[in-house]
């Protein structure tokens, strides 16, 4: 069963999906986002917040390689989101000022591999990631960037997936 999970900031989505494998023996959570580093203390909250409600048997793989770490996982796999690997590979292929076709091939391909890595799993997979597209339009080059590649991602993750899940203010709508 692979289910994607995505609503706005703070929906819920990602308590959401880590009850989807509460019953699971073996989980590797996949941390796309960057770690904490002491940079930013709202981040390093968020990412404590995340750290402590997780089960102590519960792996937790920090890459940016999600298509290499979905392949290599044993057991269960919960990929926590589409939104924070997206900017890391935006960040480390410093792609965000790059012309629109080099920004969309670069992105495609690592899509691509995401996308074939989950489709080879025969555990359990849950993918969080933000909806887009739903408030305020972008100012910036940057947002309409963002906004526009992960709204591509979650309908290329949400075609190869069993289930789509919508969280909205706690509350989970099967799509």
């Amino acid at each position: 069963m692979m289910i994607l999970v995505t609503g706005g900031v703070r929906s819920g989505k990602s308590r959401h999906a880590e009850a989807l494998l509460s019953d699971a023996r073996q989980v590797t959570y996949l941390a796309p986002g960057r770690p904490a580093d002491g940079s930013d203390p709202d981040w390093d909250a968020r990412v404590a917040g995340h750290r402590t409600r997780r089960p102590a048997h519960w792996q937790t793989v920090e890459t940016a390689d999600v298509a290499a770490a979905v392949r290599d996982a044993d057991g269960a796999v919960l990929v926590d989101c589409l939104g924070t690997w997206l900017t890391a590979v935006l960040d480390r292929n410093n792609l965000w000022d790059k012309g629109s076709r080099e920004v969309h091939d670069a992105v495609d391909a690592r899509l691509t591999a995401l996308c074939a890595a989950l489709t080879a799993r025969r555990e359990a997979v849950v993918v969080v990631t933000n909806e887009v597209g739903l408030g305020v339009v972008p100012s910036h080059r940057s947002g309409v960037l963002f906004r526009d590649l992960l709204g591509t991602a979650n309908q290329r993750v949400a075609a190869v997936c069993d289930e789509v899940h919508l969280v909205i203010a706690g509350r989970v709508l099967k799509i």
